[in-house]
């Protein structure tokens, strides 16, 4: 209403602009017949004309929203590797007990193909990892995880992500596991239930980590070669455990 109430004037105006045409056509040509004829035809083409246009608009303001949503979105997750998710990765991969074999199937190159990239991530959405939470220590882990803490928290309330339903999933994972961690003050007295829950912990965040990781990766060889080439070479894989 208050939209309407501004551009009051410009409807009142082409409305007189459209009278005045008319007038000015009844006086040169004074048929009526005519005139009312057109005009009823042009008035039944309106609905189709509005038709097509909201179709033709709104598929274009629709494209533009979703692939600038879209910009936003990797450009937040990128800022999300850099920060958290590629060291994530290397701590989650010291109790990956089968570290050198995935190592091998994710040590992604440049040579890597759009075929590549898809056959990983649905690999990655059947695959299992084992992990094992005796394998490594969780005092830097933890560390890690709490000087983390509030930038994970600004990544969680950033309204971009809210329909990324992945992503949202990941980061609730890396607050549980980092919450587990922190009520656990003597590492050196868990149980095995304590072990095991740990385990099913970072396999989650492990899994989550690993499928978006290589998502994003294939969205910046696809749009930025250069920041590609880039995240090569921080590549969590290429350095050792």
């Amino acid at each position: 209403m208050k939209n309407f109430k501004e551009h009051y004037p410009i409807y009142l105006t082409l409305l007189a602009l459209s009278a005045i045409i008319y007038f000015f056509q009844f006086l040169l040509f004074n048929d009526t017949h005519d005139t009312f004829f057109y005009l009823l035809q042009d008035m039944a083409f309106l609905p189709i004309n509005a038709l097509f246009i909201t179709l033709i608009l709104d598929q274009i303001v629709s494209s533009r929203e979703k692939k600038s949503r879209l910009e936003k979105m990797n450009m937040v997750i990128g800022v999300f590797f850099s920060e958290v998710g590629s060291e994530l990765v290397r701590y989650c991969s010291k109790f990956d007990t089968e570290y050198e074999q995935n190592k091998d199937k994710l040590c992604i190159t440049d040579a890597w193909t759009f075929s590549d990239f898809d056959a990983a991530t649905d690999a990655i959405k059947k695959y299992n990892f084992k992990i094992d939470s005796r394998l490594n220590t969780f005092d830097e882990f933890k560390n890690f995880l709490i000087c983390k803490r509030d930038f994970l928290l600004n990544l969680l309330g950033n309204p971009i992500l809210l329909e990324h339903d992945i992503f949202t999933d990941l980061l609730w994972s890396i607050f549980h596991i980092s919450d587990e961690l922190y009520i656990r003050k003597d590492f050196s007295a868990l149980s095995d239930e304590d072990y095991t829950h740990l385990s099913k912990d970072i396999d989650r965040v492990y899994g989550l980590l690993i499928y978006q990781w290589l998502s994003y990766l294939k969205h910046l060889k696809t749009n930025y070669p250069y920041l590609f080439s880039l995240s090569l070479k921080q590549n969590p894989y290429i350095s050792t455990k």
